[in-house]
């Protein structure tokens, strides 16, 4: 096998065959598509893992299926996949191995990178926050006063955040119902403020996770969290039984007055949006319960082997990624909606956000050259049924193609008494079914005058419909259901960066803005001049200071 080539994606022979391909027939509609194969819905399909994966209204073929998947042996996905799951170190711009599949490998395996037992430094750190999530569920970890915490805090930001505040809202029918957590990220005063206006301090316990303890917003907001701790306790001696964290760097975390006993680590190999499986989920592990955690890294794991091992015409993330560069590069869908019909998962998109984005979101190769075709779409979603009365009116008439990903269970956790009305979970569902097929269909001038519409409104009711979209569906939501489903979107992610030939592990697009941020500072705090700024960014500077 020839080493792999970030540069050379459009002269593989597949890309070419792919091109030809949708030059002869891949603007074929889906009516149909499905009218030439009357099992397509049948055999359009993989089930893995207690997921069914329907792709028949993506708009794709056998024969492009085949090609796609003849991309993906070319751009060597499988010696790629091995290398990450290896630990070699494919983060190319800052020489580190990416392995998030370590953090959820069975406590029976063994995995050195750089000489060291990489599994064996996982699970001594999630027996350590296992103990620790046992004391503060049952009582036996206390404030400062004695009492036991009825809030925690988790104090982040990017996947120091969103992780934990989207696993917490999906497993919320699986947390102790008893205490109270939230989520504190926008460095806005607002957000620190109303997270803790009203509570009592010596029942509240903050995480603070900043892997280095520098970043920025995070540690503004651990330092007012910290104030307000004290303004009620009247003790800095209180901050310890009222903080842990959630870092590597233990200097810091003893200089903010926590305990370094109570610090919670992790690895320059675990990125921050591939972390909430890390000591990054301490908050989703109080919440949930050891129990409820292990059952989660499971359904990470399954995945994980699932991605590893499966054929690709089988493989759930590897066909996702496919049809994804498909969608991107040839149908020039430049966005996807993320569609849960399940309201536990109302942060399910915009924990995506910033794992596909951030990830995706690259406009040079490996080697530094610059792309000449499309990478990362834009991810964005609500839970259905609301987005139905939102945005799906762009969705099905706008002059965008916007592939979509839909999600249901076949068995809802709370089962609520419909009198006289559909139940509740059959309408959801009915909802679900209906807008993908929709989409994939639409209604044509002749149907709609066929209703007897006024000729000068046919052309308004009309849905050209050839929407592409996937249906997933599981049985219900829980803890292994979740990870499966997380691990499912991290491989596709990295299916999409090995065949665009970029570093999906990296995020320097992040830094400029924040180095910025701390130039302008001194402008809007002191008034000082910055010869290095725009004219723009300092007349509204000083216009900010003037009304100060």
């Amino acid at each position: 096998m020839t080493s792999y080539d970030p540069d050379g994606l459009t002269s593989t022979p597949a890309w070419g065959q792919l091109k030809d391909h949708f030059a002869d027939s891949g603007q074929a509609h889906l009516r149909d598509l499905f009218g030439r194969d009357a099992r397509r819905g049948q055999e359009y399909n993989v089930s893995a893992l207690g997921l069914y994966f329907d792709y028949s209204k993506q708009r794709v073929t056998k024969e492009t299926i085949e090609l796609l998947i003849d991309l993906a042996e070319q751009r060597q996905l499988r010696d790629r996949t091995e290398a990450m799951f290896n630990g070699e170190h494919i983060n190319v711009t800052e020489d580190r191995a990416v392995l998030h599949t370590a953090l959820r490998l069975p406590r029976t395996a063994t995995l050195e990178v750089d000489g060291q037992d990489v599994v064996g430094d996982v699970n001594d750190v999630l027996d350590k926050m296992g103990a620790f999530a046992n004391r503060v569920r049952d009582g036996e970890w206390v404030g400062s006063t004695g009492k036991p915490i009825k809030t925690v805090i988790n104090i982040g930001i990017g996947g120091s955040d969103l992780g934990p505040v989207m696993a917490h809202e999906a497993l919320r029918d699986y947390t102790k119902r008893e205490m109270d957590f939230r989520y504190v990220s926008n460095v806005d005063g607002t957000d620190i403020y109303e997270a803790t206006r009203d509570l009592a301090a010596d029942e509240t316990l903050f995480i603070v996770s900043s892997k280095t303890f520098t970043t920025q917003e995070t540690m503004t907001n651990a330092h007012s969290a910290r104030d307000w701790v004290v303004s009620q306790l009247g003790d800095k001696a209180d901050i310890a039984k009222h903080f842990v964290a959630v870092s590597t760097n233990a200097e810091g975390v003893s200089g903010f007055g926590i305990d370094t006993a109570n610090m919670f680590g992790f690895w320059d190999w675990v990125g921050g949006r591939y972390s909430m499986d890390s000591a990054i989920g301490l908050s989703t592990m109080i919440a949930i319960g050891p129990d409820g955690y292990s059952e989660l890294l499971a359904g990470f794991h399954e995945m994980d082997e699932h991605f590893r091992t499966a054929p690709l015409a089988e493989n759930i993330p590897a066909l996702m990624g496919l049809f994804g560069v498909w969608n991107r590069d040839f149908l020039g869908c430049a966005t996807v909606a993320v569609l849960p019909y399940e309201q536990y998962l109302k942060r399910f998109p915009a924990y995506l956000q910033q794992l596909t984005m951030e990830s995706n979101g690259k406009h040079v190769t490996l080697s530094g050259t610059d792309v000449t075709y499309d990478t990362g779409p834009v991810y964005w979603g609500e839970p259905g049924t609301n987005g139905q009365h939102s945005f799906y009116q762009l969705i099905h008439q706008g002059t965008s193609i916007i592939p979509c990903d839909f999600l249901f269970f076949t068995h809802p956790l709370n089962k609520v008494p419909a009198v006289d009305a559909p139940d509740h979970h059959d309408l959801l569902v009915a909802n679900a079914l209906a807008q993908a097929a929709a989409l994939a269909f639409g209604k044509t001038a002749e149907e709609v005058a066929a209703e007897g519409v006024a000729a000068d409104v046919v052309p308004h009711k009309v849905m050209k419909g050839n929407r592409p979209s996937s249906m997933f569906v599981a049985d219900k939501l829980d803890p292994r259901t979740l990870g499966k489903l997380v691990a499912m979107y991290e491989h596709a992610v990295f299916t999409e960066g090995v065949i665009w030939g970029i570093d999906s592990f990296d995020q320097w697009g992040v830094e400029l803005g924040k180095v910025l941020a701390k130039k302008i500072v001194p402008v809007l705090v002191d008034g000082k001049e910055d010869a290095s700024l725009d004219s723009s960014t300092l007349t509204l500077a000083a216009r900010y200071r003037s009304e100060q």
